[in-house]
């Protein structure tokens, strides 16, 4: 709740051209609602003068440098969890204006009801956008190839199996002239992505290298390389707002949902919150860390033990276990600085 000097509270809307606010007095009484174009110019203009108070936004491609802007300002800034707030998107009534009063008033009895969301640093954000540049690039390359393929099969030709990024050259070695030159477009436009991949794929590793050094100890768990490493301390940021390591996994959504009530405890799927793109990475390195060249490691011995449990899905989960299970080593060897051991309790044994 507001302290005693606080005169206001601020609901926001934030929308990409305009945004909803509502505001409250001291007493809770709504005074002024209203919008605002949401630039930088207007909402200094129209809230610098504002006494301070506390300012309820819901987390967003723009909340970011919304709640900076109002920090500017004097005020203190409220960040809410939308997943989490079912007041706002659960309502039978819903509008943008609608929205604003109810962030405020929330903001005003109890912040906490909000699931306040801290944002990353500049730092941070600025080097996720190089990642995600990355990721956007690779995923258009990987659209462009399946469409050639797709259409080469309608001639009935076809590519074999090779890595995305000889495909190009691999598809004029194999497919008809003609083809060929009917699909340069895709060709050449695979290529250029190509190009393009590489050259962000060195940025970030001399990223990794120069400004994140705490990368090097967690690419020392095999099956963890540069851009997963980089991307874990990028998203979590700060390490120590985590009281125990294991609190990492919920925060990427790969914590089991539960629903229990009375004597039914169903078994649901994880919850999925947090970064797509970092969790999609530890899949990753937990499908090779059970794959034929994962290394061995007490890891990959219990994920193994997982899947011989049985059962139509017991893969995946042992997948998504080992997932979790490495997002809570990487952030344990972040905070401890200890290096990375295959068995750890064969050193605690000689230890």
């Amino acid at each position: 709740m507001p302290d005693a000097q606080t005169t206001m509270t601020i609901g926001m809307d934030l929308g990409d051209q305009w945004s909803r606010f509502a505001v409250l007095d001291a007493t809770g009484e709504l005074v002024e609602e209203g919008r605002v174009r949401t630039r930088r110019g207007a909402l200094r203009q129209r809230f610098a003068a504002s006494a301070p108070g506390v300012v309820a936004l819901e987390v967003g491609p723009q909340s970011a440098w919304v709640s900076e802007l109002f920090t500017e300002l004097g005020h203190s800034v409220v960040v809410a969890n939308p997943r989490e707030v079912k007041a706002v998107t659960g309502s039978t009534r819903k509008s943008d204006r609608e929205d604003a009063r109810v962030l405020a008033r929330l903001a005003r009895v109890d912040a906490s009801l909000l699931h306040p969301v801290r944002h990353r640093r500049e730092e941070a954000r600025a080097g996720l956008l190089a990642v995600r540049s990355r990721a956007a690039l690779v995923e258009a390359r990987t659209q462009l190839i399946n469409c050639a393929r797709g259409l080469a099969k309608t001639f009935g030709a076809r590519v074999p199996g090779c890595g995305t990024a000889n495909f190009a050259a691999r598809a004029r070695a194999v497919l008809p002239p003609a083809l060929c030159a009917t699909l340069s477009g895709l060709l050449v436009a695979a290529e250029t992505l190509t190009r393009e991949i590489v050259a962000y794929d060195e940025a970030l590793e001399r990223m990794a290298d120069h400004l994140y050094p705490e990368t090097e100890r967690l690419r020392e768990v095999p099956g963890v390389g540069v851009l997963t490493a980089l991307v874990y301390v990028l998203t979590v940021d700060d390490p120590h707002r985590f009281a125990k390591s294991r609190d990492v996994g919920c925060y990427l959504g790969l914590r089991p949902q539960r629903r229990q009530s009375g004597g039914f405890d169903p078994q649901l799927g994880i919850t999925k919150t947090g970064d797509t793109y970092l969790r999609k990475l530890l899949v990753q390195c937990a499908h090779h860390i059970l794959g034929h060249f994962g290394a061995d490691t007490a890891l990959r011995q219990w994920g193994l033990k997982l899947c011989e449990r049985g059962g139509r899905n017991a893969k995946k989960r042992a997948v998504v276990a080992v997932a979790r299970k490495l997002a809570v080593l990487l952030h344990r060897l972040w905070v401890s600085g200890e290096r990375y051991c295959a068995f750890p309790a064969s050193r605690a044994v000689a230890a």
